[in-house]
């Protein structure tokens, strides 16, 4: 065998070689990126699982648990397309099984009292991310504008009324410890949070009733009318009040 030869046989096992080491290179490539995208995926749709179970039940409207579902739709969907070894068709079937009681409003999801800073301050991060998650699905063409627009506003007027939910609760305490001045001032609280949210019907309607609420507070400290079973039958109707608006199907039982 000449040397010509010899070195074209050398130069065309080099050739292999290099052939092979990038071949092997891409598919490990491609692996990584398939591996990477399922774990997002998989994050998205457990994302959006922990908030439609997490959430409390007076917060997450129909248009919500269905943008929720949606989301954790379409993350199976990628994962069918990506072959991932994760049970994805149970849970598109519970998806599916959700949405149909959603669209039948047969859907029950418990109230949660907010009865403590640490909760309010829980809740608050769920909403957040839903937010979040809201602004993802519309940059991603996945909702249109005018869905994103109106779920964001009452996402926003969600997270005042976090806040609003346990200033009021605060204020029901106070009342039956018969401490009425500082029920005024958490009721003053909860007016100024929900009047952060000044385009929704809702909270405006909410702080109306608040200042009723302060204004009979009030009369009571200098009547000296401070019944408790009293204060406890205007919550209810406070709380039958906010049940007539669509908007909010549910009420937080903060009596319970």
């Amino acid at each position: 065998m000449d040397a010509t030869t010899i070195v074209l046989l050398l130069g065309a096992i080099v050739a292999i070689s290099l052939a092979i080491i990038v071949i092997s290179q891409m598919r490990e490539k491609a692996r990584i990126e398939r591996v990477r995208k399922m774990t997002t995926q998989e994050d998205l749709y457990n994302r959006a699982n922990r908030l439609i179970s997490e959430i409390p039940g007076q917060y997450l409207t129909p248009d919500l648990k269905l943008l929720l579902l949606k989301r954790m739709e379409d993350a199976c969907q990628e994962l069918v397309m990506l072959k991932t070894d994760q049970p994805v068709n149970k849970w598109l079937e519970a998806v599916k099984q959700t949405k149909k009681q959603v669209l039948e409003n047969t859907d029950d999801r418990p109230p949660v009292k907010i009865d403590s800073p640490e909760k309010a301050t829980y809740i608050k991060d769920l909403l957040q991310n839903l937010f979040k998650m809201i602004e993802t699905m519309h940059k991603a063409g996945r909702i249109d504008t005018a869905t994103a627009k109106k779920n964001l506003k009452h996402v926003l007027f969600l997270v005042h009324k976090t806040h609003a939910d346990l200033h009021v609760f605060q204020a029901r305490d106070y009342i039956r410890q018969n401490q009425i001045r500082k029920a005024v001032h958490a009721y003053h609280l909860a007016s100024t949070e929900l009047g952060k949210s000044k385009d929704n019907p809702l909270a405006m309607k909410a702080v109306k009733s608040f200042r009723t609420r302060i204004k009979e507070l009030e009369a009571s400290i200098v009547e000296g009318n401070t019944d408790a079973e009293g204060h406890a039958k205007l919550d209810r109707e406070w709380d039958n009040f906010l049940q007539d608006d669509d908007s909010w199907k549910k009420k937080a039982d903060y009596d319970s």
